[in-house]
C-alpha cells in the first residue's frame, strides 16, 4: 500500500510539473524571448577530502517562475566518492516544484532519479553494485532573496536501500 501511495504522489507531481511547464513554454513562444529572461540558474558544488578519502559533486539547476507563488525547474547531479575500499559514481537528474506562499517561506517538492555505480572491496571479495535510486523530497525553508535554507524529507527513503544516511536532509538553495 505504501508503494501505491508513493507512486500516486509521484505521478501527480510529474503530471502537474509537465503540464505547467508546457503551458509556460507555449505562452513564452508566443511572447518572444520572455521565457529565457525569467529563467533563474543555480546549483551546488561540493568538495570533501581527508586521509585516503575524496568526495566531489556538482549539481546545476534552473527554475522558471510561473508567477509570484509558483516555480518549476530541473537539475542535474554528478558525484564521485573514493575511499580506501569504496568507490562510487552517482549521476542523474531531478524535477522541482516550488511554492512561495509568503516571501519568507518556500515549500518544495522534488523528484530525483540517480544512477549509482559503486564498488566495495571486502577482505576476500569485491562487490560491484549498479542500480537506479529514486527519491521524492518534500521540503520547507526560510527564503532571503536568492538564498533559501531549509530541510527536506525523502518520502521514498528506505533504510536498507537508500544512498542517503537519513530521510531528512538540510539544504541551501541559491538561484540568480
Amino acid at each position: 500500500m505504501n508503494c501505491v501511495k508513493n507512486l500516486f504522489i509521484l505521478v501527480f507531481f510529474l503530471g502537474f510539473s509537465s503540464t505547467t511547464v508546457a503551458q509556460t513554454l507555449s505562452r513564452s513562444q508566443s511572447g518572444g524571448n520572455d521565457f529565457w529572461r525569467k529563467v533563474r540558474f543555480g546549483g551546488s558544488i561540493g568538495l570533501n577530502f581527508g586521509n585516503g578519502y575524496f568526495a566531489g559533486s556538482i549539481a546545476p539547476s534552473a527554475i522558471y517562475p510561473i508567477n509570484e507563488y509558483f516555480s518549476a525547474g530541473a537539475g542535474l547531479n554528478f558525484s564521485y566518492i573514493k575511499d580506501n575500499r569504496y568507490k562510487a559514481t552517482v549521476y542523474g537528474g531531478s524535477v522541482l516544484g516550488i511554492v512561495t506562499p509568503i516571501p519568507q517561506v518556500q515549500l518544495s517538492a522534488e523528484f530525483e532519479q540517480l544512477r549509482v555505480n559503486r564498488e566495495i572491496e571486502y577482505y576476500d571479495a569485491t562487490v560491484n553494485d549498479d542500480f537506479w535510486h529514486p527519491a521524492l523530497f518534500l521540503g520547507a525553508g526560510y527564503n532571503t532573496g536568492p538564498v533559501t535554507i531549509g530541510v527536506r524529507y525523502n518520502l521514498l527513503y528506505n533504510d536498507d536501500k537508500s544512498i542517503y544516511g537519513s530521510a531528512f536532509m538540510p539544504f541551501v538553495r541559491i538561484y540568480f
